[in-house]
């Protein structure tokens, strides 16, 4: 992973934000490091195949625990993101102009070479791109289809603000068998922890995913504890089901680096468990609320439930 005590190269917009104190962390949060044979087998396939992972960039808890059974979550387009989100690890500037041709074709070669299920493909906000990036996903979806028939494949996309509306249906007309874009926080806290996005813009995204393929699976996530309250992760949660998601994902926020959006507070596992009823009562397929959860953990198995759950409601619909 990269060096996170020189924040003024990985995030040069962050560079003159005052430091904000990191709380020590709760005990229902920690996890142990990353290690083990599975763990490493996983790593090396990603550094064969020159591929970057969010896993990494972002600093994800969990990548001991996904990597050992060899689920890792590929990110497209390069590690240089053109969005200045203050929760994000990810590394802020201008990259590349040039998209890598022979990416999809790795990130295919990777997912058949690690066994995978299921398979969750991010990226980067490429606001450098008159598409966004979009064709770039359709033909690394394309590619896994190829190589592994029988991989279900999850995309987590940018929002393509200011793209033409060609580009999500080039992206839907690939046929991921799950849509994911994260509103990642209340619309009230945008401007501080969003700047680059729209709340109703992200909204509309997931919502004409569904008019374009009504039988998409379409997910969408929030974190906890960015200083939203419950009122307004509740009408977030109403938002989404107006927009037709079928599965959310709430977690807490953990910050990367003193630089980063301060922590609020850490929510207790007790009021992630009244979230996820709250979320199943408005009508949620599917619903992963916990400290932990991130946007792909447990993405395939938690892909199954989903499936089944439509098929359960659309039998007792008849």
């Amino acid at each position: 992973m990269r060096d996170l005590k020189i924040p003024e190269q990985r995030h040069p917009e962050k560079a003159r934000r005052p430091d904000n104190p990191q709380p020590k962390k709760p005990s229902w949060i920690r996890v142990k490091a990353p290690a083990g044979k599975g763990y490493m087998d996983t790593r090396n396939i990603m550094r064969e195949h020159k591929l970057v992972t969010v896993c990494e960039e972002a600093g994800c808890p969990n990548v001991g625990e996904c990597w050992s059974r060899g689920h890792a979550t590929m990110m497209i387009m390069g590690e240089v993101c053109t969005r200045a989100c203050t929760f994000c690890n990810i590394a802020t500037g201008k990259p590349p102009k040039d998209l890598d041709v022979f990416e999809p074709g790795r990130v295919a070669d990777a997912v058949q070479k690690l066994g995978l299920n299921h398979v969750v493909v991010t990226s980067v906000d490429r606001d450098d791109i008159e598409d966004g990036g979009a064709e770039h996903f359709a033909q690394t979806i394309r590619a896994i289809r190829h190589r592994s028939p029988g991989t279900t494949i999850e995309i987590l996309t940018p929002d393509f603000l200011n793209c033409p509306p060609e580009a999500l249906e080039v992206v839907v007309a690939a046929k991921p068998d799950v849509f994911n874009h994260n509103l990642e926080t209340v619309p009230g806290l945008y401007p501080q922890v969003r700047p680059g996005a729209r709340y109703f813009h992200s909204l509309r995204l997931l919502q004409r995913v569904k008019e374009l393929d009504p039988h998409m699976f379409t997910k969408s996530g929030i974190m906890a504890g960015l200083g939203e309250d419950r009122q307004a992760v509740h009408q977030v949660m109403d938002d989404m089901r107006a927009a037709n998601v079928d599965f959310l994902t709430i977690g807490q926020y953990l910050q990367p680096t003193p630089k980063h959006h301060a922590v609020d507070r850490f929510v207790t596992p007790e009021e992630f468990a009244a979230y996820e009823k709250a979320a199943y009562g408005k009508g949620f397929l599917m619903v992963s609320a916990t400290p932990l959860t991130r946007s792909s953990y447990h993405a395939g198995d938690d892909f199954a439930r989903l499936r089944a759950a439509r098929e359960r409601a659309l039998a007792e619909a008849r």
